[in-house]
């Protein structure tokens, strides 16, 4: 085909070519379907966005004991933050 390459060199670059056909295809293919709206799925059929917090009690490892500096550390901490 070119006289300026090697056969591997050749068969890599037809290789390369037919991919990049396929892909262009699929891409059309997958531009072509997406004019076509599909339906919304309803509430009921979605996922929650953020799942339900669970009780502190569920496992001994989701809760800490603080000694009383680090709960007076805290609870002023929470005093700086603003309410509004």
């Amino acid at each position: 085909m070119f006289p300026s390459i090697s056969l591997a060199q050749e068969v890599g670059l037809a290789v390369l070519l037919v991919a990049a056909l396929v892909w262009i295809a699929d891409l059309g293919r997958m531009m072509w379907d997406s004019r076509f709206r599909r339906p919304e799925p309803t509430t009921a059929e979605t996922l929650p966005l953020i799942p339900a917090q669970r009780s502190s009690a569920s496992h001994p490892m989701e809760s800490v004991q603080l000694t009383e500096a680090e709960e007076q550390a805290f609870a002023g901490l929470i005093r700086t933050i603003p309410l509004h």
